[in-house]
């Protein structure tokens, strides 16, 4: 781990990562072919989530094997609502999506059926918390800004021990 990001040297490890999930993203490389040559930058959503499952090893700089909890205090120190964003995450791997960071539309992921390059991210969720107060305003940008992408905007919020999800889309009768 380093600078808050995970990074699988391997490359034969980086390619099974991605192709198998569609987990990280190649260093340098937009979209990824089949055979692609490069590390694989996993942030620490996606770390947590590999880890728990035993599918990878994370190490701290000095060499030591880091377990979930030590890594789930990392991230929370680097990555506002991490808790949330993490069990909204899992929430959607375990339901079968494909998650990946949403940041090049202005949320926190874009969730796929079946994989970047496959189909279109058909959602785009932003994490809030179950009390926060949405304004008529943010409705109305977050529905144009869905509509602009062609992809349905969701809120997401955990609730207790469960997620609830809130879609908005333009209906035109």
């Amino acid at each position: 781990m380093r600078d808050g990001r995970l990074i699988v040297w391997s490359r034969e490890e980086s390619r099974r990562l991605y192709w198998q999930g569609y987990y990280g993203k190649p260093l340098g490389i937009s979209k990824p072919k089949e055979d692609f040559d490069a590390p694989l930058i996993l942030d620490p959503i996606e770390g947590l989530y590999l880890l728990e499952r035993g599918i990878i090893k994370v190490r701290a700089p000095d060499g030591s094997e880091m377990d979930a909890e030590r890594l789930r205090e990392i991230a929370r120190e680097t990555m506002d609502r991490f808790d949330e964003k993490y069990l909204i995450y899992r929430d959607l791997r375990d339901r079968g999506y494909i998650v990946t960071p949403g940041i090049k539309y202005g949320c926190d992921f874009a969730v796929y059926r079946y994989g970047p390059g496959i189909d279109h991210a058909p959602y785009i969720v932003e994490v809030r918390r179950v009390d926060e107060e949405l304004s008529a305003s943010e409705i109305v940008r977050s529905g144009r800004l869905a509509t602009t992408v062609r992809k349905t905007f969701i809120i997401a919020a955990v609730e207790g021990n469960r997620v609830r999800y809130l879609g908005f889309e333009w209906w035109k009768p």
